[in-house]
């Protein structure tokens, strides 16, 4: 048997996570039970909207993964920081000499 619940809130908060639910694809009644059902089975409550890649993101990720297969731009490992800032100056230092 499903009971109702009455909740206020300001109307600003109301707007804003009617509109981060339809982001979502999901209407702001199915949050608020998800989250309620999530709150009570771990005792938590923990709410966040993951971040999704631009177009432009997720070209430069899909470049790096095709240089990585074919072997290409690849630099370390390195075991240090310290390791890691030699290999960096030595582009430095390629750079100002041209």
């Amino acid at each position: 048997m499903n009971t109702t619940i009455h909740v206020t809130v300001d109307r600003q908060t109301k707007t804003e996570a009617a509109k981060l639910a339809r982001e979502l694809g999901l209407d702001l009644s199915t949050v608020v039970k998800a989250g309620l059902k999530q709150f009570v089975a771990t005792k938590t409550f923990l709410v966040e909207k993951s971040r999704r890649m631009t177009p432009y993101l997720e070209r430069v990720v899909e470049r790096a993964r095709q240089d990585f297969a074919a072997g290409r731009n690849i630099s370390g490992p390195f075991v240090t920081a310290r390791d890691v800032a030699r290999h960096l100056n030595k582009f430095i230092k390629k750079s100002k000499n041209k």
